[in-house]
């Protein structure tokens, strides 16, 4: 087997892996509401957002997808080094952020590491002046106002669907109330874990077209159409991996997303959920690459404050503020330094 083919190996096992632990990092997105309403078993709930999660790429497509693997980064700057390396980046503060317990985005962590290897590597063969010349500002730019714009969106939304929900059922009992939405949370958590599969799985298959591009297996026209040959496994193998880190979850974030921002119960629980759901849908079908993790907090905190801004436990929202506003120079400056050392250790990468 020549070196290019075990590079591309390393790279594809990688994204895998980063794939699983975006799941397991990204659990407490799909799981936090219904597991905090008790609604279902923390096994239960494990395992049917997994499935969900799973069978996300066939119903929602991959425009994500396609985003990331041809329109953040141009494909002439990219190599196996340079996806390592990413991955790498955004592997290290997934994990970092899953110790502190913050419910930061892996996509975010994801296209910083990216953009971050890609640009120290340009700096090196043509000057740091040719750094900034590899990203491609149209991919970024919506991403970027997408930043803002999809907690906002999850925050409006859910609050939308609780002032119209409080009023339509001021009239029935609280048990009453309880009883029903704890029926439909199991509706809104598949909706948002849906969503979640649909948006965050697909990231990693930009990745993997793009590390087979770099290898010479995938032409230009097929990263830009349906990937050819590759379609089929390398949605099972992204989706199979979400799905897996899914299961094994994480419960340090389940307890922040759950209940340190705010107390839900099944009616909040599935305002929120729903809220994600349709933001993560909308964005999912414009191939817009945004961030699951930001959409729910945005919807919990809209669901919150319908009953006062202080039921929002605004010190736990502001840590998770400044862990977003660092993920993508953070994921950046350690991938940079991923790719420097792989570098020193061989000058042609």
């Amino acid at each position: 087997m020549t070196i290019g083919l075990w590079l591309l190996l390393i790279t594809i096992c990688t994204a895998l892996i980063f794939d699983f632990l975006n799941g397991f990092h990204d659990a407490a997105n799909s799981i936090a509401t219904v597991v905090s309403t008790r609604v279902l078993s923390p096994k239960l709930a494990v395992a049917w957002a997994a499935f969900f999660n799973f069978i996300a790429a066939f119903v929602l497509g991959t425009a994500v997808a396609k985003t990331i693997g041809k329109g953040m980064i141009r494909l002439e700057d990219v190599t196996q080094y340079v996806v390592i390396a990413g991955l790498m980046g955004a592997i290290v503060w997934d994990l970092l952020t899953w110790l502190w317990g913050l419910p930061t985005s892996s996509s975010h962590a994801l296209i910083g590491g990216y953009a971050g290897a890609a640009m120290v590597r340009a700096a090196l063969n043509r000057g740091i002046g040719s750094a900034y010349g590899v990203i491609l500002p149209q991919g970024w730019t919506k991403t970027l106002i997408f930043i803002v714009v999809a907690p906002l969106m999850g925050l409006v939304i859910a609050l939308v669907l609780s002032v119209a929900g409080y009023w339509l059922l001021r009239n029935k009992t609280p048990s009453g109330i309880d009883k029903w939405f704890r029926k439909l949370q199991l509706v809104s958590a598949a909706a948002y874990s849906l969503g979640h599969g649909g948006n965050d799985a697909q990231k990693t298959m930009g990745i993997i077209a793009g590390a087979l591009y770099t290898a010479g297996l995938m032409s230009k026209a097929e990263m830009a159409g349906n990937w050819g040959r590759f379609h089929l496994w390398i949605i099972l193998a992204a989706n199979g991996a979400i799905a897996a880190g899914t299961y094994f979850g994480g419960w340090r974030i389940v307890r922040t997303m759950g209940s340190k921002i705010t107390k839900l119960k099944p009616f909040g629980g599935f305002c929120a959920e729903s809220a994600g759901a349709l933001t993560l849908f909308a964005t999912a079908a414009a191939g817009i690459p945004v961030s699951t993790t930001h959409t729910i907090t945005g919807a919990i905190v809209g669901v919150g404050a319908v009953h006062r801004l202080s039921a929002v436990r605004w010190g736990v929202a502001r840590r998770i503020v400044w862990a977003w506003i660092l993920t993508i120079p953070a994921s950046a400056a350690v991938a940079a330094a991923v790719f420097w050392i792989l570098r020193f250790f061989n000058p042609g990468a």
